[in-house]
C-alpha cells in the first residue's frame, strides 16, 4: 500500500554501500521507518530528501515490516541548519528529544506543529538555543510530567511571588514556601517567561533575544526536570554542555539586532 506523508526526517542511518533506514515523524502517521534505497549515492533522487531535518512529502510503500520509501518533494530542506554547527547542534537535540519521546506509528500532530514550527524558526535565524527551550518545555507533557504554571500547586493562589519547585512539579506562592526547603525563588520576568516557553506556540513569539545568564538559570531547571522525573539524557545534550564551555571554539551565526527581552 503506497501512503503519502508529510513528515521531518529525523535521522537517517547506512544500510549497506547504498542504501538509508530514514526515520520519518509525519503529521499523518506518527514516526515510521523507511528504507531508502540507493539513497547514499550522491545522483539518487532520494539523496537530497533523506537529509536530516528536510521536511517534505514523502511516499512509502508499506509493507509487513519496514516500508520502503518511494520517493520525497522537499518543502522545506531547512540547508540554512546544516550549514552552521551552532544552529546544528539545537536542532539535533531537538530532534533526538522528540525521537525519544514519541512511540512507533503513534499520529501526534500538536507535536510535529512543534517540531516543524522549531525547526522552521531555527532556519529563519531565531537563536536555536532559546527554540530549544520552547521544545523543552512544550515535550514535558509527552514526556508525563504536567507542570503548574498558572498557579500555586499548593494554595491555588494566582499572586504573590512565585518559586519553583521540584517534589511539586510547578510553581509554590509566598505563602507556601516553607512546603519546600529547595525552592528555586523566581523574579517576575523569570515567571512569565517560563509560561511562555510552555503555552505560546512558537510562530506566536517573534524573535525576543535573552540574556545568556537567562536561558542557563531557566534550563537548569527543565533539564532538572527530564533528569529527574522523566529519567533521560541525551547524547546530543553532551555536545551542547561542551560547546557551551567552550563557546570560543564554536562562534554562532551573526543574526540582526533585537530589542531584549526578560
Amino acid at each position: 500500500m503506497l501512503q503519502k506523508v508529510e513528515g521531518i526526517v529525523l535521522r537517517a542511518s547506512s544500510y549497506g554501500e547504498s542504501n538509508k533506514i530514514v526515520t520519518i515523524f509525519s503529521r499523518e502517521l506518527g514516526k515510521r521507518a523507511a528504507m531508502a534505497r540507493g539513497a547514499k549515492k550522491p545522483t539518487s533522487r532520494l539523496a537530497s530528501i533523506t537529509q536530516p531535518f528536510t521536511y517534505g512529502y514523502f511516499l512509502i510503500q508499506q509493507g509487513r515490516g519496514m516500508g520502503t520509501l518511494q520517493q520525497g518533494e522537499i518543502i522545506d530542506s531547512m540547508r540554512s541548519i546544516r550549514e552552521d554547527i551552532f544552529t546544528t547542534a539545537y536542532a539535533s537535540f531537538i530532534m533526538e528529544l522528540v525521537d525519544k519521546l514519541i512511540d512507533d506509528e503513534a499520529p501526534k500532530p500538536h507535536l510535529f506543529e512543534i517540531l516543524q514550527q522549531a525547526l522552521h524558526a531555527i532556519s529563519e535565524e531565531y537563536d536555536p538555543e532559546a527554540i530549544s527551550l520552547f521544545v523543552e518545555w512544550k515535550l514535558l507533557p509527552t514526556a508525563g510530567i504536567y507542570p503548574t504554571l498558572h498557579q500555586c500547586t499548593n494554595c491555588g493562589a494566582i499572586d504573590g511571588e512565585f518559586a519553583f519547585s521540584f517534589s511539586q512539579i510547578g510553581f509554590l506562592c509566598h505563602r507556601c514556601f516553607s512546603i519546600d526547603p529547595y525552592i528555586i525563588r523566581l523574579s517576575p520576568s523569570q515567571v512569565k517567561l517560563i509560561r511562555t516557553f510552555y503555552t505560546v506556540p512558537i510562530d506566536q513569539v517573534g524573535k525576543l533575544t535573552l540574556k545568556k545568564e537567562t536561558k542557563s538559570f531557566i534550563k537548569k531547571i527543565v533539564r532538572t526536570i527530564y533528569s529527574e522525573q522523566v529519567g533521560i539524557r541525551l547524547k546530543s545534550q553532551h555536545f551542547l554542555d561542551q560547546m557551551e564551555k567552550t563557546p570560543e571554539f564554536f562562534p554562532p551565526k551573526q543574526v540582526d539586532p533585537s530589542p531584549e527581552e526578560e
